[in-house]
C-alpha cells in the first residue's frame, strides 16, 4: 500500500538520519538489479502474469492489401473445442472514433470497427478460446471473404503521390534559409548523391503480449509497453472509461525499441474480449505477427546536395528525404532533421515527402530520422571530404558551426570535435593511407571510415514518490519503464546519491500506471526525465529527515513535479555528440563484408551508470552494423505482403557478425540540467552505419549509397558500371 503524502513532520518512534554522507553512487558501475532474475527466469513478462480463469486470444490478419471484408464464416470455429468468443467487425464493442492519444490522432487503433482493409495484415478477427492451441487451431478455421482493391505497396523515388506534410517529427517538415541553388552555382565543389535505406523491423526478444481483467470496476491490465502511464491514459480514452478506473503494470520489459510506445491491437482486442466474456484474456504476437502489427522503420530515398569551395567549407546543403506511410494514420521519417543541427551552409534546405501505400503504418525506431538521415549525409561529407582532397575528420571541423544552424539558437555544449580527436587518437586514424582501395590482406581488401552521431537531449515533466520506511530504507516510486537499460538501477543510484545513503537502502519500484503521470522510455529521454523527478523528492526528504523527523510506522513520502522546471529550461540547442570508427575487409572475390573493428567516442551528458551505458552505446552501434550489412525487409508489391517476415529471412547482425567494439566517453554535463544526463539510448546508432559504409569505400574504391550492402551489391559495382572507383557518376 502506497504510503500517504506528509506535508509537516510526523512523530512516531523511529528517528532517521543521513548523517556521514554515503559513497557517491552515481558514476560507479552497478550490475542491473533485476538481472538475476531475467537469467535465472524468474522474471515475469506480460505473458508470464497467472490469472484464475484465463482465457487466450489469437489475431487474425488480412491476407489481402487493400478491400472490404464481404463476411467472416466463424460458424465452424465457434463449434471447436474451447472456442469462446470470435470477434470482427460486426460484432466487437465500438471504440471512441474521435480518439486522439499521447501521440496525437491515431486511426491504427480502430481495429474492427469496420470493414475496411488498408493492408495486408490488419486485424480482422479474433479468437477467444480456453487454451492458445485451440484459440490458434479455430483461427486458422475462420473463413474470411473480401472484395479486393488494386492496391499499391511499391515505394520507389520519384512516386507521383508524393507530398509535403506540414510537421515531420517533432519539427516542421521544411526549412530554408538563403539561397540553394544560387550557393550550388557559386560553389567550387559539389556532390549531388541519392542514398536509399531499406525497411526496417524491431524484433526485440520478448514478442508483444497483454493479460487484461476486471476487477471490482476496475480494468486491470498487464502489458509489454514502454509508457505504462501513457497507455492507460490512451486506453481511458479509447473505451470512454475513467482514467481512475484503469490500472495497468508493465513490470519487466523483454526489449522495446519504439515499437511499445503506443496502444497495439493485442491491448485493444484483450480488453475488448475480457470485457464480453467477463473473466481474464491474454493475447500475445507471433513473432511473424510482430511484422505486421506494432510498426516499424519506413523505407528511405534520400538526396544530398552540398555545394562547398575547395578548402571543403559549406556554401550550399540540400537534405531531402522520402519515406512510406500507410494509408491509415500519417507517419514521417524524420531522416533530413539529422542535418539541421549539424552543419551550416549560406543555402540551406531540408524538405521530408511522404507517400501513402497500402502497408503497416511505420512507428518510431531506435533514433527515428537521424538513423537513416545521418547516413546519407554523412556518406555525402565523406565523398565531398574525398573531392576536396581533404580528411573527413578536417572537413567536419571546419564546418563546425557557432550556433544551431536552423534554430540560430546557442549550443548547450557541443564536444563533438572533441569526440573526433579523441576517437581518432585512439584508433590510429594519422596512420590510415586516405587513398582507396590500396590496404591488403591476403585477398581481404581493408578500409577505415568515421562519421559523426548526434541526438537531440530532451525532457518531459513526471511525477515521482519517495518515501523514508520506518526500518531505514527507502522506496522510490515512478511510472518509470525499463526495457532492458537498466533504468531501476540507475533511478537507484540518483536517488542513493540524493539521499546521502548507501545504494543497497534504496528499493525502486516501476511499470504502475497508479505511480502517476512520468515520460515513457523513448527518445533517449526517459532516464533524464524520471531522474530529474526522483532527484527533486529525495533531496526535499533529505532535508526533512535532516531535521530530526520521526518516522511512523507508514513512513514519510514526498512527492515532485517537474512540470514547471522542465518548462522553464531555457531555449538552447541540446544534443549528445559522438564520433564513430569502423575497419572493414571485404573480399573481392564473394563480395563479403566483415566490420573488424568499431570504436565510439560520445560526449553524452552525466553517465550514471558506466556498465549499463557501455551496454547501450555498444548496441546501438551493433544496430548501425545490422543496418548497414544486414537489415532488409523485403516486400512483395504484388501482393502487398513481407516475404521474409521471420529472422531467418530477416537478417540481423549476429554474434558472429560483431567485431570488438570499444566505447568511451567524455565528460559532458549539462549545467543547466539539476541531472546532467543527455541520453544515450539512441546515439549509438546514429552515424555507425555511414562509418562502416565510408569504410567499404576506402577498402574498395567504389560508393555505396544503397543499404544494406549485401555481397551482391558489392560484386555488382566492381563490374564496369559507368561508375568509376572514386564513386562519381
Amino acid at each position: 500500500m502506497t504510503p500517504a503524502t506528509t506535508t509537516a513532520v510526523t512523530t512516531g518512534t523511529t528517528t532517521a538520519t543521513t548523517a556521514g554522507l554515503a559513497p557517491r553512487a552515481v558514476g560507479t558501475p552497478h550490475v542491473r538489479r533485476e538481472g538475476r532474475d531475467k537469467v535465472t527466469g524468474t522474471a515475469r513478462y506480460a505473458a508470464d502474469f497467472p490469472a484464475d480463469g484465463l482465457a487466450h486470444g489469437w489475431i487474425v490478419v488480412s491476407t489481402v492489401a487493400r478491400g472490404r471484408i464481404r463476411s467472416v464464416d466463424d460458424i465452424a470455429a465457434l463449434k471447436m473445442p474451447g472456442v469462446l468468443a470470435v470477434l470482427h467487425h460486426d460484432n466487437a464493442p465500438r471504440l471512441k472514433e474521435d480518439f486522439a492519444g499521447t501521440f496525437g490522432p491515431d486511426a491504427t487503433t480502430q481495429v474492427l470497427q469496420h470493414d475496411r482493409v488498408p493492408y495486408a495484415g490488419w486485424p480482422v478477427a479474433c479468437v477467444v478460446a480456453e487454451t492458445p492451441e485451440q484459440a490458434r487451431e479455430a483461427a486458422e478455421t475462420l473463413v474470411v471473404t473480401y472484395d479486393t482493391a488494386p492496391h499499391d505497396a511499391d515505394f520507389r523515388p520519384g512516386h507521383p503521390d508524393a507530398y509535403t506534410p506540414e510537421a515531420a517529427g517533432m519539427g516542421p517538415a521544411r526549412t530554408d534559409k538563403g539561397d540553394v541553388e544560387a550557393e550550388l552555382a557559386a560553389s567550387d565543389v559539389v556532390v549531388d548523391a541519392r542514398y536509399t535505406t531499406a525497411e526496417e523491423h524491431h524484433n526485440p526478444m520478448e514478442p508483444h503480449a497483454a493479460m487484461a481483467r476486471w476487477d471490482a470496476g476496475r480494468l486491470e491490465v498487464v502489458d509489454t509497453t514502454q509508457g505504462a502511464y501513457a497507455t492507460a491514459q490512451d486506453l481511458a480514452r479509447l473505451f470512454g472509461l475513467d482514467p481512475a478506473s484503469v490500472h495497468l503494470r508493465s513490470e519487466h520489459v523483454g526489449g522495446g525499441f519504439g515499437c511499445k510506445a503506443q496502444v497495439r491491437p493485442h491491448l485493444i482486442l484483450a480488453v475488448m474480449a475480457t470485457t464480453l466474456l467477463e473473466r481474464p484474456v491474454r493475447i500475445a504476437l507471433t513473432r511473424a505477427q510482430t511484422f505486421t502489427l506494432i510498426g516499424h522503420r519506413s523505407p528511405t530515398a534520400q538526396r544530398v546536395r552540398l555545394g562547398a569551395g575547395t578548402d571543403g567549407r559549406l556554401r550550399a546543403l540540400e537534405h531531402t528525404s522520402l519515406s512510406a506511410t500507410s494509408t491509415v494514420r500519417d507517419f514521417v521519417e524524420p531522416s533530413a532533421t539529422y542535418a539541421r543541427s549539424m552543419y551550416d551552409a549560406n543555402g540551406h534546405r531540408t524538405v521530408h515527402s511522404v507517400v501513402r501505400l497500402d502497408v503497416p503504418t511505420p512507428t518510431y525506431m531506435r533514433a527515428p530520422g537521424e538513423a537513416p538521415g545521418s547516413f546519407a549525409m554523412e556518406c555525402a561529407l565523406d565523398e565531398l571530404a574525398e573531392r576536396c582532397g581533404l580528411d573527413p575528420i578536417v572537413l567536419r571541423t571546419r564546418n563546425e558551426p557557432a550556433a544551431g544552424p536552423v534554430s540560430g539558437l546557442p549550443f548547450a555544449g557541443r564536444r563533438l570535435l572533441d569526440c573526433f580527436a579523441e576517437g581518432a587518437r585512439r584508433f590510429g586514424w594519422s596512420e590510415r593511407d586516405p587513398r582507396p582501395g590500396v590496404r591488403r590482406d591476403g585477398r581481404w581488401l581493408v578500409g577505415t571510415g568515421t562519421a559523426a552521431s548526434t541526438f537531440f537531449t530532451g525532457a518531459f515533466p513526471a511525477t515521482a514518490a519517495v518515501t523514508a520506511c520506518a526500518d531505514g530504507t527507502f522506496t522510490v516510486r515512478i511510472t518509470a519503464a525499463d526495457i532492458g537499460t537498466g533504468a531501476r538501477t540507475a533511478l537507484a543510484q540518483l536517488a542513493a546519491d540524493a539521499l546521502e545513503v548507501p545504494e543497497d537502502r534504496v528499493h525502486v519500484l516501476i511499470g504502475d500506471s497508479d505511480f502517476g503521470n512520468a515520460w515513457l522510455a523513448g527518445g533517449s529521454m526517459g532516464t533524464r526525465s524520471w531522474g530529474w523527478a526522483v532527484m527533486l523528492a529525495a533531496r526535499e526528504l533529505r532535508e526533512r529527515l535532516a531535521l530530526g523527523a520521526d518516522i511512523p510506522a507508514d513512513g514519510i513520502t514526498v512527492r515532485s513535479d517537474t512540470e514547471q522546471a522542465v518548462r522553464a529550461l531555457a531555449a538552447y540547442e541540446r544534443h549528445a555528440y559522438g564520433a564513430q570508427f569502423a575497419e572493414v575487409a571485404v573480399d573481392p572475390g564473394s563480395g563479403e563484408i566483415r566490420v573488424r573493428r568499431m570504436l565510439g567516442i560520445f560526449a553524452a551528458g552525466r553517465i550514471v551508470n558506466p556498465l549499463t551505458a557501455r551496454s547501450q552505446l555498444t548496441g546501438g552501434m551493433i544496430w548501425g552494423l545490422s543496418m548497414a550489412l544486414h537489415e532488409e525487409a523485403v516486400r512483395d508489391t504484388a501482393s502487398g505482403s513481407l516475404v521474409n517476415a521471420d529472422l531467418a529471412g530477416y537478417h540481423i547482425a549476429a554474434h558472429a557478425d560483431v567485431p570488438a567494439i570499444e566505447v568511451d566517453w567524455l565528460d559532458d554535463a549539462d549545467p543547466d540540467d539539476p541531472v546532467g544526463l543527455k541520453g544515450i539510448g539512441e546515439i549509438g546508432t546514429v552515424g555507425s552505419a555511414a562509418a562502416v559504409a565510408n569504410a567499404v569505400w576506402h577498402a574498395t574504391g567504389v560508393r555505396h549509397r544503397d543499404l544494406p550492402i549485401r555481397p551482391d551489391r558489392v560484386l555488382m559495382s566492381a563490374a564496369p558500371t559507368g561508375q568509376d572507383r572514386a564513386g562519381r557518376r
